[in-house]
């Protein structure tokens, strides 16, 4: 244990020191949620679209931001690889398991950190425009947000762990646009339905987004919410036990 913690805090410390980390896992998100926000000012209530309405859009936006974590989880794992840092590391007492762990660890502090980050901006925001929000249901929503964290970092890993640094990035670039998309964020991808609708349950994405968007109005059904944050679960455990297993296989094969 003191291991995995002794490498997550070096993990930490790396992230701290990176400029772009704060741009694009805190102040990107949260200029979103701002510039969205002002959409929704413009947009007519005739219309009935609800889809930028602060309650709606932090629930997309906090998921929008673990796609960055997943970004910095390949950057990290693949510049570690590039560099020989973890193949001088590989000799130490340290098993496959404390590295994967003390990768993980820290980003999910910090996806918990830029939830807590994008609740406080939000509420801002809702007394700006003079929407209330269910304080009880932004708490609840940094915890239901997690699984969805979890799922995006182990991605990371696993895109870290097979692919260079040049590579890496420009995959997890995919997964953002992808996720962005489909994960219906930016869209209400149940209401338009029809082929987009179905492509879009196909992917843990809009399931992610829509357990952090029901829990903020404390809709705990299981139709809202139980369903995506079992499936989000899931999806975030298979990855992070396919991620550990690459990983695993990937120190052996560096060591032989």
């Amino acid at each position: 244990m003191n291991r995995t913690l002794a490498f997550a805090k070096r993990n930490l410390v790396e992230m701290s020191r990176d400029t772009l980390s704060y741009i694009f896992c805190v102040v990107f998100p949260i200029v979103m949620l701002i510039v969205m926000s002002v959409v929704n000012q413009s947009i007519p209530l005739e219309a009935g679209m609800t889809i930028f309405r602060i309650d709606n859009l932090l629930g997309g936006i906090i998921v929008f931001g673990h796609t960055f974590l997943m970004l910095f989880t390949a950057l990290t794992v693949s510049q570690d690889r590039y560099g020989s840092f973890l193949v001088r590391l590989y000799a130490s007492p340290m098993k496959s398991r404390n590295f994967t762990n003390g990768y993980i660890l820290p980003m999910i502090l910090i996806g918990v950190l830029q939830s807590l980050v994008s609740v406080a901006a939000a509420l801002i925001i809702s007394f700006i425009v003079g929407y209330d929000l269910n304080i009880g249901g932004l708490l609840l929503a940094i915890i239901a947000a997690i699984p969805s964290s979890v799922m995006f970092i182990s991605i990371g890993l696993i895109f870290g762990t097979l692919f260079n640094r040049n590579s890496a990035p420009g995959l997890c670039s995919v997964i953002i646009s992808l996720g962005s998309f489909i994960g219906g964020i930016w869209f209400d991808a149940e209401g338009i339905g029809g082929v987009i609708g179905k492509v879009c349950k196909c992917f843990p994405f809009i399931y992610a987004t829509k357990s952090v968007r029901s829990v903020i109005n404390l809709d705990l059904s299981m139709e809202a919410f139980g369903l995506p944050i079992i499936v989000t679960s899931v999806v975030a455990i298979v990855f992070l036990a396919l991620s550990a297993i690459l990983f695993s296989t990937k120190m052996k094969a560096d060591l032989s």
